[in-house]
């Protein structure tokens, strides 16, 4: 019984000693991050008000292969690295298809896994496809991805650089 007070009494101590226990990484409301495989780097939105994230997506059109139901999309995004715009056309099967309420009423939007890398890390993510070309972020991360990422601190931006290359 001695020993185990003895380790749990040096196991707090490790703890609160600076520098010897890993703190979270704390992100701010709008981080840049990568859009992979080809590592196009956008602003992305935090967003604790949203369940699933949503990424801007143009030129939709359904269709079936192998009787299950896909998506085809452009993304038209500007690198916020070069400012360059860049458009790449991809092909997804839809995962499901979200009923989404705004102020602007409800609308059916297919979901769809892609990558994306945020630190150090890349996250394989449902997305919400629409056409965000009016929004200022190309990219909303919510909460499904939040809950892995750790804490967001609303008062900062930029906290972490993505080199997930």
């Amino acid at each position: 019984m001695l020993a185990l007070r003895t380790m749990t009494l040096l196991l707090l101590t490790c703890l609160s000693l600076p520098g010897m226990a890993a703190s979270p990484t704390v992100y701010g409301w709008i981080e840049k991050g990568l859009i992979m495989p080809s590592a196009v780097a956008v602003k992305m939105k935090l967003d604790t008000g949203a369940l699933t994230s949503s990424m801007d997506a143009r030129d939709l059109h359904h269709f079936k292969r192998d009787d299950k139901p896909w998506v085809r999309f452009t993304l038209v995004l500007t690198d916020a690295n070069t400012d360059k715009v860049v458009r790449q056309t991809l092909e997804r099967p839809v995962e499901r298809s979200v009923t989404v309420r705004g102020a602007g009423g409800m609308e059916q939007r297919p979901t769809v896994t892609l990558s994306v890398c945020l630190g150090d890390k890349v996250y394989k993510e449902w997305f919400t496809l629409r056409d965000r070309s009016d929004m200022l972020y190309p990219v909303l991360i919510g909460r499904r991805l939040l809950a892995e990422l750790g804490p967001v601190d609303s008062a900062r931006t930029f906290t972490v650089q993505p080199s997930c290359g």
